[in-house]
């Protein structure tokens, strides 16, 4: 498993991953999910991957060798539009896993692959797309303006109640952070390091990167100030009624003369210890 994040804000883009990968209960590595291009100048272009590391792997050597090649009918340097950079991918992530699929299938294994595509080409506005297995994609809507794959229910509450268009892209780094943070809190196959890579409108290069091992300093007080940051303002939520005068209310009394259901408005019938028995 594996946790992938994408913040679409007015002033830029955020990314952030974890980088633990499973090929089973007891093996896991660790790989980078975060693939940048940075192509001409014009253009840069995010790439985070989850699912079947073979997948991921076979998808970028394909990306790369198109690069290379100037006779390739199409690859990064050709498309004007971030959607059909998306529809690239997509496609080439299809072939790949049917190339494969007898072979998965009589294992038991899938070679499925998620991707989350962001950037810009020199024109248009940032974008952050989500890549099906099957090759088709989605974009952002404006009142949830991220996309995650993996793992994503644990980091989703602070996303929702943090992030607008509006949000700085320093609160949504850090927002980002503490969303990954939580993932790993909940789920042992989510692990560090995380990257974070932060893209500022019209730069066409990314701003700052970083990776963090969780004993880093700016990683332990980040963690540190949310926590007691999340105690403090649990320790503010209001009381209930009884609580201000716990102390005060009388103990209760038992009486055995009192039968335990009494009878309002005739709708239970006080029941003999005989009866009870059943």
């Amino acid at each position: 498993m594996t946790y992938c994040l994408a913040i679409k804000v007015d002033d830029g883009l955020i990314f952030a991953t974890d980088s633990r990968t499973h090929a089973g209960v007891d093996y896991a590595s660790v790989y980078s999910k975060m693939h940048r291009f940075e192509l001409n100048g014009d253009r840069l272009l995010v790439l985070l991957a989850a699912g079947s590391l073979a997948t991921t792997q076979a998808v970028l050597n394909q990306i790369r060798r198109d690069l290379d090649d100037p006779g390739a009918a199409a690859n990064l340097h050709t498309m004007d539009y971030i959607f059909d950079v998306a529809s690239y991918i997509g496609g080439i992530s299809v072939k790949v896993q049917e190339q494969h699929l007898s072979a998965m299938q009589r294992c038991g294994f899938s070679g499925e692959a998620s991707f989350i595509l962001g950037g810009q080409i020199k024109g248009k506005d940032p974008e952050i797309l989500l890549i099906y297995p099957q090759g088709n994609y989605i974009t952002v809507a404006p009142n949830t303006p991220y996309l995650q794959i993996g793992e994503t229910k644990y980091g989703k509450p602070i996303l929702d109640r943090m992030i607008s268009a509006t949000t700085s892209l320093e609160d949504a780094a850090r927002c980002a952070l503490v969303s990954l943070d939580s993932t790993m809190r909940s789920n042992i196959s989510v692990g560090p390091p995380v990257e974070l890579a932060i893209y500022r409108r019209d730069s066409f290069h990314v701003s700052h990167y970083l990776n963090l091992e969780m004993t880093s300093q700016f990683y332990t007080a980040m963690q540190k100030n949310w926590a007691e940051g999340i105690r403090q303002a649990f320790n503010r939520l209001p009381r209930f009624d009884w609580e201000s005068n716990w102390e005060q209310l009388p103990e209760p009394v038992y009486d055995p003369a009192v039968p335990f259901c009494t009878e309002p408005d005739g709708l239970f019938e006080e029941m003999s210890p005989k009866q009870n028995r059943a």
